[in-house]
């Protein structure tokens, strides 16, 4: 029925709810997404193999500078026969006036995805540590960080609550910029070596994940 009538059928953003919708007015947004971030680019040719060779070859040349330890390059390594280029979905948000949607990008087989979750489960710990004070990780802790403050005395009748919307986060952070506060976050604490991984070396397998990202 879904394919006659030419409807769309997804799991909504954020309720979890499913909305069935037009296929023509979710192209309709789709391509009108592509032409305001102006974020994306057509590409000639697959890019998958060209970002297979340099993740492997950036892997490789780290082993053999003895920035990464055997067993580290096998978590981060990719698979030939496992790999996929990534591809690009829209979930839709009914909450908001119009139903816009929320551009998701699957690359759980990416050749990049090894580097993503190592270097994740390495610096998520960190900023953790050092961030968590300063950190609201979801509604429950927004409660809980309300009542400890209204307890402090530092509630009052002129307190002001400002709320704010980021549009379109991903595209909007600067890359270069990110990776240089990242930097600046380790050194701050003192990290030159995390898990005996020199930060240079954090430094050139953070890019890749993130500049090497085609579907």
């Amino acid at each position: 029925i879904l394919k006659k009538g030419q409807y769309v059928l997804r799991v909504t953003d954020k309720s979890g709810i499913f909305h069935i919708g037009h296929a023509a007015d979710y192209a309709k947004k789709a391509e009108a997404y592509r032409k305001k971030t102006c974020a994306y680019i057509e590409l000639d040719s697959d890019p998958l193999w060209s970002v297979f060779d340099k993740v492997i070859l950036l892997l490789n040349g780290l082993r053999a500078k003895k920035h990464i330890l055997s067993w580290q390059l096998d978590k981060m390594i990719p698979k030939r026969e496992k790999v996929q280029l990534a591809y690009l979905y829209f979930i839709p948000k009914p909450h908001k006036i119009g139903t816009p949607l929320r551009p998701i990008v699957s690359s759980l087989h990416m050749p990049t995805t090894g580097i993503s979750k190592f270097l994740d489960k390495l610096i998520r710990p960190l900023f953790d540590k050092y961030a968590r004070s300063t950190t609201i990780i979801d509604g429950v802790d927004l409660i809980q960080r309300l009542e400890a403050y209204a307890t402090n005395g530092y509630l009052n009748p002129t307190t002001y609550f400002c709320t704010f919307d980021i549009t379109d986060l991903y595209i909007m952070l600067p890359q270069e910029e990110s990776f240089d506060i990242l930097t600046e976050f380790l050194l701050q604490y003192g990290y030159h070596k995390i898990q005996n991984i020199p930060i240079d070396a954090i430094r050139k397998l953070a890019p890749i994940v993130i500049k090497e990202n085609g579907f």
